[in-house]
């Protein structure tokens, strides 16, 4: 406004002088068209090499996901390793015993077995006067020579099965020191990824702040020069009338700044991904709960990175890095990947036209094709795809459009 009323002044009064600035102003203008093209053909440079460097950004976050998953799953293989082992130790205590207790039975009928003599199965035949007796004595000792068989045969049986635990036990203790020494490996792996990660973005950020700044400047100052050069044509054309339409339109254009879009969460406010809503995700407005724990830090339709050309299509939850991120409504997972600008990001069709989206994640949890339910963890909290610090970005698209993620959720009460 303040600037439009200059201009009329100036239109009203300094006619002369305003052709004078008209000339400095388009030198100016054609200064700084020279120097944004030679920074462009300097960023066009700088960019193939961004390219490269993005591509080695990609490489090394999709890799942090999967050994992340890779660490996670092996635990999981230690863990049931050191059960398998704890069964088998229970098992061999049983055996051991069951071998104590035949040993016992078997000494017993040994000693039996000696005190009787040497010439048992003689000696019943040449005492015995009465045939049917000795046939009926015989009998008996058929079956008391058949049951210590059994209990050799079951005593032998029982140290195969001990033999073969006592080995399979081995077996596992050996299995289970490989999957430590893999563990340990894959964790050493991870750490130096997560190097070779920050290193990517340091390089990544020092090669493009001080250019990408400069051309900025001076893409900037070109288009004052540009807009000083239109306004100064324009008093001189139409004065008076002019420079009134000129202040019209600063107020219009100061009404619209102030009538921006805005979220209906406050930045700062905590989120809870606690509840479930079981209904179509059309009638969910308002009743879905967020998809992690944690406070937003940029919302919906405010200005991204400073720069008020670009604005967040969603949210910004900040939270701590590794924890769950779970699908607020069922659906199934239609891409689960890296992608530029996003990191590693999950999106969910929950059917009816409405897609809802999580980037900046530290690994994936869910694959493409496979079916959630509300409250299923699909991913852990991250910094992937240029973030400095741990966050979610969240969006929901119904039809194609983005929507206010904050009209969906629920609010803290």
């Amino acid at each position: 406004m303040f600037r439009a009323l200059a201009f009329i002044f100036l239109s009203l009064t300094l006619t002369a002088a305003l052709a004078d600035e008209k000339t400095e102003a388009q030198r100016q203008l054609e200064a700084a068209r020279a120097d944004v093209a030679e920074l462009k053909k300097m960023l066009e440079k700088l960019q193939q090499e961004k390219s490269g460097l993005q591509k080695d950004l990609q490489k090394t976050e999709t890799e942090m996901g999967q050994l992340e998953r890779q660490v996670k799953d092996l635990q999981n293989e230690l863990n049931s390793s050191e059960e398998e082992i704890r069964r088998l130790d229970d098992e061999k205590k049983k055996l051991e015993g069951a071998r104590l207790e035949q040993q016992r039975l078997i000494g017993i009928q040994a000693r039996a077995a000696y005190q009787s003599g040497r010439q048992e199965y003689l000696k019943l035949l040449l005492n015995q006067q009465n045939p049917e007796k000795f046939s009926r004595t015989l009998t008996y000792y058929d079956y008391l020579s058949e049951a210590r068989l059994e209990q050799l045969q079951a005593f032998n049986e029982t140290l195969r099965q001990l033999a073969n635990v006592e080995q399979e036990i081995a077996h596992h203790q050996n299995q289970l020191q490989q999957q430590k020494s893999e563990l340990t490996s894959r964790r050493e792996q991870l750490a130096a990824v997560r190097q070779e990660r920050r290193q990517a973005l340091a390089k990544l950020n020092s090669q493009f702040s001080a250019q990408d700044q400069k051309l900025k400047a001076r893409q900037q100052d070109q288009a004052n020069f540009a807009r000083t050069i239109q306004a100064i044509e324009e008093t001189l054309a139409r004065q008076a009338r002019e420079a009134e339409q000129a202040r019209q339109r600063e107020l219009l254009a100061l009404q619209r700044q102030q009538q921006q879009p805005g979220s209906s969460a406050s930045s700062g406010q905590l989120v809870s991904s606690a509840g479930a809503f079981g209904g179509p995700f059309a009638q969910a407005r308002g009743k879905l709960p967020w998809p992690v724990d944690g406070r937003l830090s940029a919302r919906y339709g405010t200005p991204r990175g400073g720069d008020a050309r670009t604005k967040w299509d969603g949210v910004l939850i900040s939270a701590p890095a590794g924890s769950q991120v779970r699908a607020v409504h069922g659906g199934r997972v239609v891409f689960a990947d890296w992608l530029r600008g996003a990191g590693l990001l999950v999106i969910l069709d929950h059917g009816g036209g409405y897609l809802s989206l999580y980037g900046h994640n530290q690994s994936l949890l869910r694959e493409a094709g496979e079916v959630v339910k509300a409250g299923d963890p699909i991913a852990t909290v991250g910094n992937t795809g240029g973030q400095d610090s741990p966050a979610l970005y969240f969006a929901i698209r119904q039809q194609g459009q983005p929507s206010d993620p904050a009209r969906w959720c629920r609010t803290q009460g």
